[in-house]
């Protein structure tokens, strides 16, 4: 018999995840760590577990994922964009239930860069008229 496995990648920030499905118990892997070890905080776990819980696959499918860049938060996202992508290729059908939700759209929200002669990408360097 064939392993199934479903596969998305998720964006967030500078954050880039790819998440594997793979038919199971509802064990979560990120970077070869558990889930709760990698993301400690209650808020991290619940932005991650979302697209699960939405759709009512937390139990029958084991999640490996392999994230990298940006900080923990991003990161957290990037692996919730994932995750839902993944699921659209389990079932198309809960695509308007994610949508709905805002978990397919990838958020573009980035740093805006420095500006040259300035100090930072809107503050600008104090003026003086003499």
């Amino acid at each position: 018999m064939p392993l199934t496995q479903y596969y998305g990648t998720g964006k967030r920030k500078t954050s880039v995840a790819r998440v594997f499905l793979r038919p199971g118990t509802g064990q979560i892997f990120i970077n070869e760590k558990k889930f709760e070890e990698y993301f400690p905080t209650e808020r991290m776990q619940a932005t991650v577990l979302q697209p699960l819980q939405l759709t009512g696959f937390t139990t029958i499918y084991d999640i490996n994922v392999n994230v990298l860049g940006g900080g923990v938060i991003g990161q957290a996202s990037a692996v919730r964009h994932g995750i839902s992508k993944a699921l659209l290729q389990i079932d198309a059908g809960l695509r308007q239930k994610l949508k709905k939700a805002g978990l397919i759209t990838r958020d573009p929200r980035v740093k805006e860069r420095k500006k040259y002669g300035q100090k930072a990408a809107r503050a600008r360097f104090q003026f003086s008229k003499r």
